[in-house]
């Protein structure tokens, strides 16, 4: 007799049907999982034998044989254990095919027949949808299933849930989709005395969606500004919260099975590996640039990471994609996320502190920055020095303005640019490029000349003449006017790094 049950396997992000394919025959004893199976898949027989056993049931003593089909994919983690225990279920008689047919079931099974939570449950559940199925999932994960949309879920906590429900005995309610509450930030802009060049800098990087680079000295504020800016970014849209947390889904890392609206914000250790921040391994996962999508990627500390590890950002940056390739596996996450990074201007710190200075200066200075590389910073849109803090200014009362009114002037300047590019299928002045750059930032004579100026005298990279248009098209943005100007082109040819002499 043989069964079958639709499951996933997950290739990046993508959720690619398996059919778990389930035999009993007369023979000797046996269960054996075939179709290019993992560890974890190998010794799901395992957990399926004792799970079965807890709601009272038990193998026959025949010849078992599951087949994960098309057998040429790689099949990983625990999620099969559920589908093959229902396959099997159905082999046996106990459950009806037509009870399941129009299902896809991912799930782990305890040995006491609880179902765990797996990752990529919203993934599979879109898979699903895009079939016409429903999705049999971990009651946990039951909430973010139902943002696949109006599909059947059936979540259970424990296997004998299931039966009962196919049994008629006891009806699985549908779970409802959650968002997470708002959280609460941290810092505000209001508790940051002084450093009022940086603060515009940051408001500009979150109006447009661009990258920032931060100099400074040690303990002059660079990480409380970063910390300060998932306070001023406006919420994730609906499409860019079900692209995060699909992401969020494969990594594992959703929380109770609801979605967030706000932007994600990873802060990686400087000792992270290129693989840490790409996703690599013998099992691709996502790294802290696709789990940053739509959000925010704060490297602190930036000449302390790995000098490769930085310049495999560069294709993310200007793809908004990471691709790994791999003998075993070809893998594309996205990895749409914004670039936010600080730095000391030497390796002690103090290179331009006359009270402190540098004793290696400015061989010191030029040694720690050549650490990234030229095609790296050129990529950056916004770089700001960031001064120590004097004694005067941690005296003033705290500012008028903190992250609420900013944030107001943010969504304002994000809301003019999401109608400006509604038919381009970008939302930020970051993204523009070619003629929607061109077209959004026409220049008038006085702003050419400046241009031609400024690409002579600041040896202007191609990426860097754009990049200088889309800042200022978001600085014309934030002032609510319509053309660029000269005086938005000259803020933002300020941002520009000239590089020191050697």
């Amino acid at each position: 007799m043989v069964s079958q049950l639709r499951t996933m396997a997950f290739v990046g992000i993508e959720a690619r049907p398996v059919d778990v394919q389930v035999h009993v025959a007369s023979g000797l004893p046996a269960f054996t999982i075939v179709g290019l199976a993992d560890k974890a898949v190998a010794e799901s027989k395992e957990r399926v034998r004792a799970a079965l056993g807890a709601v009272g049931l038990a193998l026959p003593p025949r010849r078992i044989t599951v087949n994960l089909a098309p057998a040429d994919l790689p099949k990983e983690g625990s999620h099969f254990d559920l589908p093959i225990a229902l396959a099997l279920l159905m082999a046996l008689d106990v459950i009806a095919p037509e009870e399941t047919e129009r299902f896809v079931a991912l799930g782990e099974l305890g040995l006491d027949g609880a179902l765990r939570p797996v990752p990529g449950v919203l993934p599979a559940a879109v898979a699903a949808n895009a079939e016409d199925r429903g999705l049999i999932c971990p009651a946990e994960q039951g909430p973010e299933a139902a943002w696949a949309g109006d599909i059947p879920v059936l979540a259970a906590n424990h296997l004998m849930a299931l039966l009962n429900h196919f049994k008629g005995r006891q009806m699985l309610s549908q779970p409802v989709a959650t968002l997470a509450p708002q959280p609460t930030y941290q810092r505000d802009l209001k508790d940051i005395k002084g450093q009022e060049a940086a603060k515009r800098a940051l408001e500009i990087a979150a109006a447009g969606g661009h990258t920032l680079l931060m100099c400074g000295p040690p303990g002059a504020g660079k990480s409380l500004l970063a910390a300060a800016l998932p306070g001023i970014l406006p919420d994730l849209t609906p499409g860019e919260a079900l692209e995060a947390s699909m992401i969020s889904s494969v990594a594992g890392t959703l929380t109770d099975g609801m979605i967030s609206q706000a932007r994600p914000f990873r802060t990686p250790h400087h000792s992270a590996s290129m693989a840490a921040l790409t996703g690599c391994g013998l099992k691709v996962k996502p790294g802290e640039g696709s789990l940053a999508h739509c959000g925010v990627l704060f490297l602190d500390e930036l000449p302390e990471f790995q000098r490769n590890a930085l310049d495999a950002l560069r294709q993310p940056l200007e793809t908004g994609e990471v691709s790994v390739a791999r003998a075993n596996a070809h893998v594309t996450f996205p990895a749409k996320f914004q670039l936010i990074a600080a730095m000391n201007p030497c390796r002690c710190g103090h290179l331009a502190d006359p009270e402190a200075a540098c004793t290696r200066a400015p061989k010191c200075g030029l040694d720690y920055q050549s650490k990234i590389s030229g095609p790296m910073l050129d990529r950056i849109d916004l770089h700001v020095d960031v001064p120590p803090v004097s004694a005067a200014d941690l005296t003033l009362p705290p500012p008028a303005e903190g992250s609420t009114e900013v944030a107001a002037r943010v969504r304002a300047a994000r809301d003019i640019q999401m109608t400006r590019y509604k038919d381009d299928s970008i939302t930020t002045n970051s993204e523009a490029d070619g003629p929607v750059l061109e077209n959004a930032s026409a220049l008038d004579e006085a702003g050419q000349n400046l241009m031609q100026t400024a690409i002579a005298q600041l040896k202007l990279t191609a990426r860097g003449y754009h990049r200088v248009l889309r800042v200022a098209r978001t600085l014309a943005d934030l002032a609510g006017e319509e053309n660029v100007t000269r005086v938005h082109l000259a803020e933002a040819l300020s941002y520009r790094r000239i590089r020191p002499a050697a």
